[in-house]
């Protein structure tokens, strides 16, 4: 999750601002989920509600090393089922503990990703991975609104090793003062952590992927840029890069200058009157931004080297579109949410604050991870935790990924997705579009072809429980070339595998090598039914 460093109006749009397997059922919970339909036709007609039995001995081999970061799966507070086999804790960036970073790792049961390790990170800068670990991809998840954690039928943990890190220092549970100033000091330290957390696992020479969302569109690229110029396969053998609606451009790029066209295609959601249309459309003229947009968002793009930084433009000059698109859409949907726009009333209660990072809690309700009972059980200090901070990269000068470390990293890896919901407004698609067309990778600047021809598929899948519902069908746009493929996810926000984690999975399976193409129609790896035209 990234937090923008935009104003917007109304107390909802400040905590807005500021933020960001199967289930068991009992015979009340299984009356219901038989009545839905999907439900029914999976638990019932196929039988795949039994979960694969539990490895006779650890994945990982317990030692004076491990032996002080296990997690005991079944002691997990407010989960009434047993997670697996974990290990969390703080782990050092060098070789003392004054800088430490907190891990959750979960080693895969799946023989085909007993080679494959894969890092998560969370963005903000200063966002925690644990969200990503709470509301997306871990094996356990506790969704906004729902009444207790849920086995997460789509955790990536059933396809791969992957460790959710908090980062950089000061972020999270993780120690130490936070005196990164740039991604170049994030990257350093991060291999460090990495170095400490492969020889204490004994992962050396599996394959790496560096994958994440939002602000990681700073982390993933430098981070697998710096394991990739080590040259060093024993501790970053780096085969490939996932990230969800990063930042990798300009951030006016990806916001200001987008933010009128993507009123217009979902017009119906920001539901704005004649006057406030006619008042944006004049300024996305006047700012020049309309004409930006004909000229380079072009397949392939034109032949003048980098574009012009179109961000110049400032508040005073009523230029902000996104930001004046952000306070009027309040007035019309006072519970908007920026991360996924089909959100509507009420706001619905997260564990991890309500609404996001926003200083507020109803009578008695605690941050799940800010719980001591939950800190004990995880292994991490005793601490107030909160789902973002300030103070973490504030002042971060570091070159956009897109100009600089990306497109090496593309050339260097076997392997790279963006993939972006089109139903963000916090970042833009379009907006990551116009900076991929302003990339050069692989001997050519941008795409050639323009996205659309290829339909990304999702497979035909059995659902669990209602709490697990996902998409599948055709979801979306996928375009590859030189090696970068670019996936378009329909009906899903900011956190594509909170939103859309049957996709997610599917994007994974990709970037793992497990598929040959995001188009193909077959099942998924790990379990079967395609039962669609």
């Amino acid at each position: 999750m990234r937090s923008l460093p935009i104003l917007v109006s109304g107390v909802l749009g400040a905590a807005l601002a500021a933020a960001r397997g199967l289930q068991h059922v009992g015979p009340s919970m299984a009356n219901r989920i038989v009545s839905h339909p999907r439900v029914a036709r999976s638990a019932v007609a196929r039988g795949h509600a039994t979960p694969p039995p539990c490895a006779p001995e650890p994945l990982i081999p317990h030692n004076a090393n491990t032996t002080k970061y296990i997690v005991n799966g079944t002691g997990i507070p407010d989960v009434d089922f047993d997670i697996g086999e974990s290990y969390a804790g703080l782990m050092p960036t060098g070789e003392d503990a004054s800088r430490s970073l907190y891990f959750w790792f979960f080693p895969t049961a799946n023989p085909q990703g007993k080679d494959d390790v894969v890092i998560w990170l969370n963005g903000g800068p200063g966002c925690s991975s644990l969200e990503g670990f709470l509301q997306e991809n871990g094996p356990f998840i506790w969704q906004y609104g729902t009444y207790k954690p849920t086995k997460n039928y789509w955790t990536w943990a059933n396809l791969t090793n992957i460790v959710w890190v908090e980062q950089p220092v000061g972020v999270g549970f993780s120690q130490g003062e936070p005196t990164e100033k740039n991604e170049d000091d994030v990257a350093k330290e991060f291999l460090g952590f990495f170095k400490n957390f492969v020889d204490t696992f004994a992962l050396q020479g599996k394959n790496v992927y560096v994958t994440g969302e939002s602000y990681a569109g700073f982390y993933v690229p430098y981070i697998a840029g710096a394991m990739l110029d080590k040259e060093d396969k024993t501790y970053y053998n780096v085969k490939g890069t996932l990230i969800y609606d990063p930042v990798i451009g300009n951030e006016a790029l990806q916001t200001d200058v987008v933010a009128v066209p993507y009123v217009d295609k979902w017009a119906g959601l920001f539901n704005f009157n004649e006057s406030f249309t006619a008042q944006i459309h004049k300024s996305y003229e006047s700012c020049g931004y309309k004409d930006y947009v004909d000229k380079y968002l072009t397949y392939p793009p034109p032949a003048t080297g980098s574009f012009p930084n179109p961000a110049e433009a400032s508040s005073e000059t009523g230029c902000d579109l996104w930001t004046q698109v952000a306070n009027a859409v309040f007035l019309t949907n006072p519970c908007f949410d920026y991360y996924q726009i089909a959100t509507t009333c009420p706001v619905l209660w997260d564990v991890l604050g309500f609404p996001g990072s926003f200083d507020y809690l109803p009578a008695g309700a605690e941050i799940y991870f800010n719980r001591t009972d939950v800190q004990k059980a995880i292994n991490a200090p005793t601490q107030e935790w909160n789902e973002c901070v300030n103070g973490v990269l504030e002042n971060d000068d570091s070159a956009p990924s897109a100009w600089s470390v990306y497109p090496s990293v593309i050339e260097r890896s076997e392997r790279t997705v963006l993939a972006h919901g089109n139903l963000d407004y916090v970042l833009i698609d379009m907006g990551a579009r116009l900076a991929i067309q302003n990339m050069t990778w692989g001997g050519k600047q941008g795409f050639q072809e323009e996205p659309g021809k290829d339909k990304f598929f999702v497979p035909y899948h059995p659902d669990a429980s209602l709490e697990t519902l996902a998409a599948s069908g055709e979801m979306g746009i996928v375009h590859t070339e030189r090696g970068f493929t670019w996936v378009e996810t329909f009906l899903s926000g900011h956190m594509v595998p909170q939103y859309q984690p049957s996709a997610a999975y599917r994007q994974l399976e990709y970037l793992l090598g497990r598929i040959d193409s995001l188009t193909e129609k077959g099942d998924f790896t790990t379990q079967s039914g395609n039962y669609g035209n």
